[in-house]
């Protein structure tokens, strides 16, 4: 599969999710803290997650033998996801129902489709994500093993110190001040290799005090 790792702006798009469970749940959390428009489908939803601006659109959810077997049923899910998925720009498939399920990945060829329990069978991955700080970690597996995924997130979380979420904001500084500073690309990088490599700067974030240490790459860059 072609995959490519990348940030997509979901900003006021729209995503439907089929489905009201956990994993459907948990992807619509992370939509809308995106700020996307988010739809799920199901027969219902707590207070809490409806309070944050999911929109419920009901469907037939009971699955005893009786309603299994009705036809209409199914036809009438099948109408109301359609013109859902319509609408959408983003379609989620987190649902315990596989003949819905795969109903709405077949006719959602010219959207962007998620489905979790079928990666291959969409054409995007939400990959297990979390912060440290301001930034933001990806890890996906390729859908060998979710635990792993998990595994190696604590690990990450171990080895990041403050230090190294410190110094990304100083580096950030850093390099707007060498924007008015120096004109070659290539004489930024060095210095700011300089700066990561400055003991008096290491210092002062190992201490948290990156006020002062601020202070220390503009006075550096200033005498440059």
């Amino acid at each position: 599969m072609g995959y490519l790792s990348l940030y997509f702006d979901v900003t006021d798009k729209n995503v439907f999710i089929l489905g009201t469970g956990e994993v459907a749940l948990r992807r619509a959390g992370r939509f809308l803290d995106k700020g996307a428009n988010v739809k799920l489908a199901g027969d219902n939803l707590d207070e809490e997650i409806l309070a944050k601006g999911v929109k419920l659109v009901k469907i037939h959810t009971d699955k005893s033998e009786d309603n299994c077997q009705n036809s209409d049923y199914f036809e009438e899910n099948k109408n109301i996801v359609k013109a859902e998925v319509e609408k959408s720009d983003i379609v989620v498939i987190a649902t315990g129902d596989y003949a819905l399920a795969d109903y709405v990945s077949s006719i959602a060829n010219n959207k962007l489709v998620n489905r979790a329990d079928d990666p291959a069978d969409g054409n995007i991955i939400v990959p297990t994500s979390f912060y440290i700080g301001d930034v933001e970690f990806s890890i996906y597996t390729g859908g060998k093993s979710p635990l792993m995924a998990k595994y190696l997130r604590k690990k990450i979380q171990k080895i990041i110190t403050d230090r190294d979420i410190l110094e990304i904001e100083l580096q950030n500084y850093g390099r707007e001040l060498l924007k008015n500073k120096v004109k070659s690309s290539k004489r930024r990088r060095e210095i700011l290799y300089e700066l990561l490599d400055n003991q008096n700067i290491i210092k002062l974030l190992e201490d948290e005090n990156l006020s002062q240490a601020k202070e220390e790459v503009k006075k550096y860059i200033n005498n440059l």
